[in-house]
């Protein structure tokens, strides 16, 4: 592979322990990506590698979906049928028990949308050549959260007008007394401000930190496979097995809270302020 820092996995495959070089750790490095077209320095428009992911990832969500769908069956055949699957965990299994099935009905496109795209966005870390996870650039899931957030916000303004969305927004209730002012304080601050940075990082991190254990181990793997260090690479090939399979999990778990947590803020939107 190349040296270049600005590409994934870049380390020198010729070097292995025993060989007087050192272990090509994995950082930073391994999430930045050379534009495909375009110039990252300059002022122009550029295209990448998550870009290009993101991109295929909302054509296969969409193209699936269509599939299934385009001529709907009473009696589903199979690609219908897992369709209606994955849709029904979303709308009954997140929506419905978290908004109601009356308020939350209308709500249930975009739980669906946010749940299957974050999850393909994930899912790219362990397809072969691909092996990225998009979610895990910042920029990804702060934009998901942004939509969250300005649907959140204006949705509570609309239910509740301007005193009515202060009030939800800030936890007011006259009976704390003397601490109302502080307390009001600290909740606009926790919903307006805390709230969707840590609904984009929760995702971001876990993915981030999930992709970068993938990489050492992959890499470590590489880099013993030499001499006695074999013994060693074996064990770590496995452990790239086990934390694939664990990422497996964690990838759909990321997509269920994200869209838990989106359907809870539409619920606390929805909900009045007593």
């Amino acid at each position: 592979m190349s040296a270049d820092p600005t590409q994934t996995l870049a380390f020198d495959t010729s070097c292995h322990l025993f060989d007087g070089c050192g272990f090509p750790a994995p950082g930073l490095h391994s999430f930045m990506f050379e534009p495909l077209w375009g110039d990252a320095d300059g002022n122009g428009l550029y295209f990448n590698k998550p870009m290009l992911l993101a991109l295929l990832g909302s054509i296969i969500i969409v193209g699936f979906f269509w599939a299934a769908f385009a001529r709907p069956k009473v009696v589903p055949g199979k690609l219908q049928m897992i369709a209606e699957a994955g849709y029904d965990f979303v709308r009954r299994g997140i929506v419905y028990e978290t908004i109601g099935k009356k308020e939350g009905e209308k709500y249930v496109p975009l739980a669906v949308s946010l749940f299957f795209f974050i999850w393909m966005l994930n899912l790219w870390s362990i397809v072969p050549v691909a092996s990225f996870p998009v979610t895990s650039i910042i920029a990804y899931p702060a934009i998901l959260a942004a939509v969250v957030y300005v649907t959140w916000v204006s949705l509570t303004f609309k239910r509740h007008g301007f005193v009515g969305a202060f009030k939800n927004f800030t936890g007011y209730d006259k009976s704390l007394g003397a601490v109302l002012p502080l307390s009001m304080t600290i909740e606009l601050a926790s919903n307006l401000l805390v709230r969707p940075f840590t609904h984009a990082v929760r995702l971001f991190a876990n993915m981030f930190a999930g992709h970068t254990l993938l990489l050492l181990f992959t890499i470590a793997s590489w880099y013993m496979l030499n001499g006695i260090g074999i013994a060693y690479s074996a064990v770590s090939f496995v452990m790239v097995i086990v934390m694939t399979a664990f990422e497996l999990f964690i990838q759909a778990v990321q997509a269920y809270v994200f869209v838990l947590l989106t359907c809870t803020f539409i619920q606390g939107a929805l909900a009045e302020h007593h």
